[in-house]
């Protein structure tokens, strides 16, 4: 069985920085989950791309995998040692490289590396947020994701994109710019946690989750304006919402509501470390799972939410349709009215369409990562 390298330079610096993970992240791990017995890992660091002995690259999988202290603190002597011991180009020619969270694809000198080394690179496709809708981003990165999905382009002998609607837009965006499109496949993502049984209930009223980082695209600043008014419309007998996800970039407006709007005191929670344990059980209990997005490439927290039985309420987008078809309710990112009319009707467990939506969970079949790494061993035989 053919040896693999996998890049693990973004994983392992916000692992280190004590980050959690991302659903960038959770696909990093999915991969070193199921290659890492047969990889090496890829770190790149100072000006340089280092290819980790078996050892440390077990080591350094582990510790992704379980970033204890005891863990941690052995990262540092053993990128160190590989790096005194010269582990760069060693034996790797004609290995496939995998790159599964854009890192570094931004570099002018990525492309040239990948050909010093003789590497097949292979690089996961998230979205083409940044270069569709810039104004979601933070300034400067529509630049830098042109960069990195042509580099993609002009390096790759193979991409996997996370959903169909990611995969065409970017064929649109190669024949848009007149770059060639190397082979390529959609490979849907499983939940990225254990989806395990339900704990004590966390909230004892009707709750409602959010869940992702904290960024424009998001619409977080929607729903808080929302459940404003129906706090003061309905009192203590409002809904309350828990919003998980770490902040990000450009949120300030979110934030001051968060910390300095007294109405939401008390009805909504803001749960920026969370526990994959804590997440499923938030979940499980949830009236719903509220996906406001404007845009997305995919959707785990939608695929997590339909594998647990969670309803789902969320934006009318392509990436949500392929994954779930009609199964949840779909609603314009921008229909206020619609919005709350909806998390009214759901704050009651037996409310007609709430129960609809249950019954039609009952025919999802959610993606699993066997099913996956099927597709990706598959795509892999034919770039032989």
């Amino acid at each position: 069985m053919r040896k693999i390298l996998i890049d693990a330079t973004r994983l392992l610096r916000r692992t280190m920085s004590g980050r959690l993970p991302t659903g960038v992240d959770r696909v990093s791990l999915a991969y070193i989950a199921h290659y890492g017995h047969r990889a090496q890992a890829v770190v790149r660091w100072a000006g340089q791309s280092f290819i980790l002995s078996g050892e440390a690259s077990e080591r350094i999988f582990r510790f992704l995998h379980d970033p204890t202290p005891g863990l941690r603190g052995s990262v540092w002597p053993t990128l160190g040692k590989s790096a005194v011991s010269g582990w760069r180009h060693r034996d790797i020619e004609g290995r496939f490289m995998f790159n599964t969270s854009h890192s570094g694809l931004e570099l002018d000198a990525y492309p040239s590396m990948l050909e010093r080394q003789k590497v097949k690179p292979l690089f996961f496709v998230h979205d083409l947020i940044p270069i569709n809708y810039p104004e979601y981003s933070r300034p400067g990165e529509r630049n830098r994701h042109i960069k990195r999905m042509d580099n993609a382009l002009d390096a790759a002998v193979g991409v996997i994109a996370n959903s169909q609607t990611t995969l065409d837009e970017l064929t649109d965006y190669a024949k848009t710019t007149g770059k060639r499109m190397p082979p390529a496949v959609a490979a849907r993502l499983a939940p990225g946690m254990m989806l395990s049984s339900p704990g004590p209930r966390p909230i004892r009223p009707p709750y409602f989750v959010l869940l992702g980082t904290i960024e424009p695209r998001k619409n977080h600043w929607l729903m808080l304006q929302l459940w404003r008014r129906l706090i003061l419309r309905h009192g203590e007998k409002a809904p309350r919402l828990v919003i998980i996800g770490q902040r990000g970039w450009e949120c300030e407006n979110v934030v001051d509501l968060l910390e300095r709007c007294e109405t939401l005191r008390g009805f909504v929670t803001e749960c920026a470390r969370c526990s994959d344990v804590e997440l499923v059980n938030y979940l499980q209990h949830a009236q719903a799972l509220l996906f406001p997005s404007f845009a997305e490439g995919y959707g785990m927290p939608l695929v997590e939410s339909l594998a647990l039985g969670v309803p789902v309420i969320a934006s009318d987008l392509p990436a949500f349709r392929e994954i779930a078809g009609d199964i949840p309710e779909y609603i314009d990112p921008l229909d206020g009215k619609r919005w709350s009319d909806l998390i009214e009707e759901y704050s009651n467990s037996a409310n007609l369409q709430r129960v609809e939506q249950l019954r039609r969970i009952e025919g999802f079949n959610a993606p699993t990562w066997a099913q996956h790494f099927s597709i990706v061993d598959e795509f892999m035989e034919r770039l032989k």
